[in-house]
């Protein structure tokens, strides 16, 4: 799932920086899933655009994942000139129910 994600959102944006990060291990899941992810994607694709034209324009791209196997995405989307002003990745809050399986 983290391959098909990245290979939609490359295809489709053309991002100068893509992080597809696997969060589940975080969260009550059996180990090795692949249902919660983070996306960190750097774009002129999203040169002009509002946040939520942003998150609309990915969810989109990714609206047949988002229809079955991915349960969560947190979107981090960025302009060139954005993505240069910030120091690092968002980090991900921790989640209230963590696995029982770890």
């Amino acid at each position: 799932m983290q391959q098909q994600i990245e290979a939609k959102l490359a295809a489709a944006l053309s991002p100068s920086h893509l992080e597809v990060i696997n969060e589940s291990y975080m969260h009550r899941v059996e180990p090795g899933s692949e249902s919660h992810f983070k996306v960190i994607v750097v774009s002129q694709a999203f040169e002009g655009q509002r946040l939520l034209g942003r998150h609309r324009q990915v969810n989109g791209i990714l609206a047949e994942e988002l229809a079955g196997a991915i349960h969560a995405l947190a979107l981090h989307t960025y302009t060139e000139a954005e993505w240069q002003q910030r120091e690092q990745a968002p980090k991900t809050p921790s989640c209230v129910s963590k696995s029982p399986f770890a």
